[in-house]
């Protein structure tokens, strides 16, 4: 179950996913992108000059993209039309509706397509229930959330922190290869 809500990677904001290495390299030729505080920052309701330049960048390197909001008003519409990207709003994420009309309107495959969000629990787990890859972003704000947003939060980021793997037996350092690793101390 909580596989589910792990991403398949983790960036600090949209911009900071390669269209090269991201998702071409990675096959991925179509992307899903959540809206509230993926793209259009809570604090200011305005789409960030970056996102915008990575959005027109993945177009004209023929990425195909959508707008996946669970938004019921009608700022989806108009970012939509400010971007010129197709969009899916009422979506009620995590459930998979919204990703089908979403993947269907671009042209997609699930094995082509990855979602990108802020959240675990709404757009990396609808992802991976339709077997899309998921890739999570920090939120562009914290400002405005909605309290409830705020306790799933704190709740996803326990669940879906790394962890370390133990180190298998046989394989933990010895004092030979930790040599490599030791550091003179400084003189004081």
């Amino acid at each position: 179950m909580i596989d589910l809500l792990v991403p398949d990677a983790r960036f600090d904001r949209v911009s900071s996913i390669s269209i090269k290495f991201d998702l071409q390299l990675r096959g991925f030729t179509h992307v899903i992108l959540d809206m509230d505080n993926t793209v259009v920052s809570r604090a200011d309701h305005l789409v960030p000059q970056d996102i915008i330049r990575w959005i027109n960048k993945a177009k004209a390197e023929g990425i195909k993209l959508c707008l996946l909001s669970n938004n019921w008003h009608h700022a989806p519409f108009e970012i939509a039309k400010q971007l010129q990207i197709p969009v899916v709003a009422k979506a009620l994420k995590p459930l998979p509706h919204g990703f089908i009309v979403a993947r269907d309107r671009i042209g997609a495959r699930s094995g082509d397509t990855v979602v990108v969000g802020d959240q675990a629990s709404t757009d990396v787990a609808g992802a991976h229930l339709l077997g899309m890859k998921a890739y999570l972003v920090e939120p562009l704000s914290r400002i405005n959330e909605p309290a409830h947003t705020r306790i799933v939060r704190s709740i996803e980021d326990v669940l879906t922190r790394p962890r370390l793997s133990p180190v298998p037996k046989g394989q933990q350092p010895t004092q030979e290869t930790m040599q490599d690793t030791i550091v003179e101390k400084r003189p004081e």
